[in-house]
């Protein structure tokens, strides 16, 4: 039987460390359990996706450890509701630096698999980037700058990394270039506050450059708590007509995480080998509807 992961910061921190996320280290620790009474939250309104459009957008989607489970339910979203054309390459453990041309020497992801080197060869109209913050310093690019060790100071290196990438997307785009879609993170248990900082910066940097932004992380909140982190959210009707996806129908909720693990919405157990989610995940699929929804009205208004 899976432990409870608020007795024991020690084990949280083991069992989060071997999914190989430095994404979900420290900051993924214990936090408070939701509350019995969770199932009666305000339910969230399921997304609604209109007709496909006329032509059918491509889609790039890069990203962290969240990003690799999500990718396969994004992609049937995508084609599904969009027609889209669509490629994954998230990478386990990563942040918005490793993803800039330049940083090969102490980065996680190789040169081919940069941002700019796959925008240059996939040509797509949109990049989707969803990165927790990778706030503990792991991936060599970030040069040890954690937000515990100066919170400014990660804010600022981190604001710098965002510009810089959209920089290198847009030149590699040429004058038709991708939008960017920046996803919007659900709430941080241990210090929520980072994740209202990074949301906010993820903003400024799409109203800057003209580009989107996709609030994926408000549908795994409880309405009217969007910085309040919750195990379980009422069934959406999405959810009810999926058995599957409504994980406690006779309490009318869905769980969002396991018990051990308050930041991955995967429903199976970390590997040490990074893998899309294997298995039916809610809060998997509240995201990946919500990024298709703010694609899917943008290419229609275009």
């Amino acid at each position: 039987m899976r432990k409870p992961w608020f007795v024991s910061v020690v084990l949280a921190a083991a069992l989060l460390g071997a999914c190989t996320d430095p994404s979900s280290g420290p900051e993924a620790g214990p936090a408070p359990a939701a509350s019995p009474g969770a199932s009666a939250t305000t339910q969230q309104p399921a997304p609604v996706v209109s007709a496909p459009p006329v032509t059918p957008p491509t889609v790039l989607y890069l990203g962290d450890s969240l990003a690799m489970e999500n990718q396969e339910v994004l992609g049937e979203e995508l084609r599904e509701r969009l027609r889209a054309g669509y490629t994954g390459a998230p990478h386990s453990g990563t942040t918005v630096c490793d993803y800039l041309e330049g940083s090969a020497e102490r980065s996680l992801v190789p040169a081919s698999d940069k941002a700019a080197a796959l925008v240059r060869t996939l040509r797509p109209d949109y990049v989707v980037l969803q990165f927790w913050g990778n706030s503990w310093g792991y991936t060599p690019c970030m040069d040890g700058i954690t937000y515990d060790g100066s919170r400014e100071r990660y804010l600022e290196r981190y604001a710098a990394d965002t510009r810089r990438l959209t920089d290198q997307i847009r030149s590699a785009g040429g004058k038709r270039g991708p939008r960017i879609v920046w996803v919007l993170q659900g709430p941080d248990p241990v210090t929520p506050d980072r994740v209202r900082r990074v949301n906010a910066l993820y903003e400024r940097t799409a109203a800057g450059s003209g580009d989107l932004v996709a609030d994926a992380g408000r549908a795994v909140s409880p309405a009217g708590a969007r910085y309040t982190w919750t195990q379980y959210l009422p069934c959406d009707s999405y959810e009810r007509a999926h058995p599957d996806h409504c994980t406690e129908p006779g309490r009318d909720r869905t769980a969002l995480h396991l018990d051990d693990d308050p930041l991955h919405f995967c429903l199976a157990p970390t590997t040490s080998e990074p893998r899309p989610c294997p298995v039916p995940s809610p809060g998997i699929r509240r995201i990946a509807r919500e990024i298709t929804r703010v694609i899917g009205e943008d290419v229609r208004a275009g």
